[in-house]
């Protein structure tokens, strides 16, 4: 409009110290928001709050809230970390709803975790047939991926026959799309329980207990070897010589054996494989 700023700021009734004045961040600030940056850029997951408490590690005489309007002014606030969870389950996979009926018919997987002597974590996946109880692996490892649970299965399909189902939580291993491309390819199908309800898996949950009572609760792990070694001890002695209360105290093998027994005198291309009926003491675990 041509005017002169002094006639603009009388028009306004303003004074002109406002239309010059350029804000500058204090001196005592510079320091402040380089040692915030740099704790900001070693703890990527840390808010404003921890980054006070560090600060005054650090020796820095600070408020919270003078941290905060320098961290907002910074942009420096923690991205949000998105938590994409697959979750497959409902309560129709449960044990008590879709029941085993015969020998093959439903296996179950799952975890347990351990540690060895010095404090390394130790993973066993445990599968076991709901019908006869039987447990036909333990694998245990420091690290147990999907490939790993592939590599299980396939080795017990090739020596005991194919379930016509797999129950398991919503862990990533058995959610994992390579998992699951493979049992469709096996004809396998997979019943996963409702998220955050253990008891929907009761079975396997029920021989954890008894598996960390009688052998995990009593060793001392000082390597994962030594751990695979006594777990197959306990799997065999489980499976071979522990009475079952819910088999009218038969061994699991005992009862898979009458099992095989059973379909063999009557046959049914339903209920039992070519394998199991043709290799009783693979059946059984032996």
């Amino acid at each position: 409009m041509e005017l002169s700023e002094r006639r603009a700021c009388e028009v306004l009734e303003q004074p002109r110290m406002t239309q010059r004045y350029e804000p500058k961040q204090p001196d005592k600030d510079k320091a402040l928001v380089a040692a915030m940056k740099r704790l900001a850029k070693k703890h990527l997951r840390y808010g404003y709050r921890f980054i006070t408490a560090k600060l005054r590690q650090d020796g820095w005489q600070v408020n919270h809230k003078r941290v905060q309007r320098i961290w907002r002014k910074e942009g420096l606030q923690v991205p949000y970390r998105h938590r994409i969870k697959k979750t497959l389950g409902n309560s129709a996979n449960a044990c008590f709803v879709k029941k085993a009926e015969f020998m093959n018919h439903v296996w179950t997987y799952d975890f347990i975790e351990d540690r060895t002597e010095d404090g390394r974590k130790l993973k066993f996946l445990t599968v076991l047939d709901e019908w006869t109880r039987e447990s036909p692996a333990i694998e245990v490892g420091y690290s147990i991926t999907s490939k790993d649970v592939i590599s299980v299965l396939e080795y017990l399909f090739a020596v005991r026959g194919t379930p016509r189902f797999i129950r398991s939580d919503n862990g990533p291993e058995f959610i994992a799309d390579a998992v699951k491309r493979w049992l469709v390819d096996k004809e396998v199908e997979t019943l996963y329980i409702e998220p955050g309800s253990p008891w929907e898996n009761g079975y396997i949950e029920s021989f954890h207990s008894r598996f960390r009572d009688e052998l995990l609760n009593r060793e001392v792990f000082y390597s994962v070897k030594e751990a695979k070694v006594l777990a197959e001890d306990w799997r065999l002695e489980y499976n071979h010589h522990r009475p079952h209360s819910s088999l009218d105290y038969k061994t699991p093998a005992a009862f898979a054996a009458e099992c095989i027994a059973s379909a063999s005198a009557t046959p049914s291309p339903r209920q039992y494989t070519r394998a199991n009926v043709d290799n009783p003491l693979i059946a059984c675990g032996t």
